[in-house]
């Protein structure tokens, strides 16, 4: 019987693998709040494209936050979807699920998490478009927030647990006006941070960072950490160390190919590790993954990767397809601004609206001083074969 995959592509990785710095930094945050009862900092908020780990992350900060004594609380923003409500309902079941409330101050404080769950039902419905300036956040909803965060966490600190650790994903799809007042919220509890064992973690796209800029002036100060690709090292790790826990290797060569196809980003790392290994269909302990399955299980994947590449492109505009169509064009990897600009017949500054909106939504990325890629590696030859076509 063959052995199941260790890789699992589109889910969580079994093992985190790699952002050793990245790990580091939130754990330094999680024990901040253990010492001393208070608040991590301003909110931590993870960017990168699309299948570069930002969940993993978060799940992963999530699983440590736990073992230490937090009780966590996550939310999954999705568009037109309220996400202020949807925190404080991941607050009121955490706390009824970590059972760190007698009986009590369980009526108590649920109760009062009722109220302000029923106001927020009703008080912030409003999104604004992109380009409008989000309006003042409603004081009442500030307070609301505020008090059930600080009722929650000096709660559990005082029931013996470490505090809470809010956890958001997918932040770019909140509203401007409830991301207002979260940040407002977490503002006004860093000033008494003392009382407050609270820590914030979130992630998003790219375009996060000036969203919560734009949404609080304040928001500038929050911990931006950017996610990269992996190197060869930490890629390299990603294929070979589950395999290694079943006695199954990799032939050099055909580790290498893995290596290239996947080009250091983590979603496609373990869809490569996967087909390879079902291409392999590996029987025992001590086989070795070879050239030859790779290129096997590269046809396997062949349709995930197109149904991918053909998404990006058909939620494109016509003119960020001729901007995508550009930068295909080019055939290397780092494309420089100009020559997208020359090929589209255009000004370069008059391609700033499609480069930011292509940036906003993870379908490029910037790679230095006027030069981008595409976020999906073989993207670029998707195209020009579609275009061919």
């Amino acid at each position: 019987m063959p052995l199941t995959s260790p890789f699992t592509p589109g889910d969580l990785p079994r093992v985190l693998i790699g952002r050793v710095r990245e790990r580091s930094r939130l754990g330094d945050l999680l024990a901040r709040v253990t010492a001393y009862g208070e608040m991590a900092g301003p909110p931590v908020v993870l960017h990168a494209p699309r299948g570069l780990g930002k969940t993993s992350l978060l799940r992963d900060t999530e699983e440590r936050a736990r073992e230490l004594g937090f009780v966590t609380a996550w939310v999954a923003c999705a568009k037109s979807s309220p996400m202020l409500t949807e925190l404080v309902s991941a607050v009121r079941r955490a706390l009824v699920e970590a059972d760190v409330l007698d009986d009590r101050a369980r009526r108590g404080i649920l109760e009062s998490i009722s109220v302000e769950f029923a106001l927020f039902g009703v008080s912030l419905t409003t999104e604004f478009g992109r380009g409008d300036a989000p309006a003042e956040p409603p004081a009442g909803a500030i307070s609301g927030l505020e008090r059930v965060l600080h009722e929650a966490a000096s709660t559990i600190r005082a029931r013996g647990g470490a505090g809470l650790l809010v956890l958001i994903d997918e932040l770019h799809a909140g509203p401007y006006a409830e991301l207002g007042v979260l940040l407002n919220t977490v503002q006004n509890l860093a000033g008494r941070r003392s009382e407050n064992p609270v820590a914030v973690m979130t992630a998003g796209l790219p375009s996060t960072p000036e969203m919560i800029m734009r949404a609080a002036t304040f928001g500038e100060r929050s911990e931006f950490i950017a996610l990269d690709r992996f190197d060869e090292s930490d890629a390299s790790k990603v294929l070979v160390e589950p395999a290694a826990a079943y006695e199954i290797g990799w032939a050099a060569d055909a580790l290498v190919e893995a290596l290239d196809i996947a080009d250091g980003n983590p979603y496609l790392l373990q869809l490569v590790g996967d087909a390879t290994w079902r291409a392999a269909s590996p029987g025992a302990g001590g086989e070795t993954l070879q050239l030859a399955h790779v290129h096997a299980g590269g046809e396997a994947m062949s349709g995930q990767l197109e149904a991918m590449c053909r998404a990006r492109w058909d939620s494109a505009s016509d003119l960020e397809q001729a901007f995508l169509a550009a930068m295909a064009d080019f055939g290397k990897e780092v494309v420089p601004r100009e020559h997208i600009a020359t090929t589209m017949g255009r000004d370069s500054r008059a391609i700033r609206v499609p480069r930011a909106r292509l940036i906003d939504r993870g379908i490029i990325e910037a790679a230095g001083r006027g030069r981008l890629r595409f976020t999906l590696p073989g993207m670029a030859a998707w195209i020009r074969d579609y275009q061919l076509g």
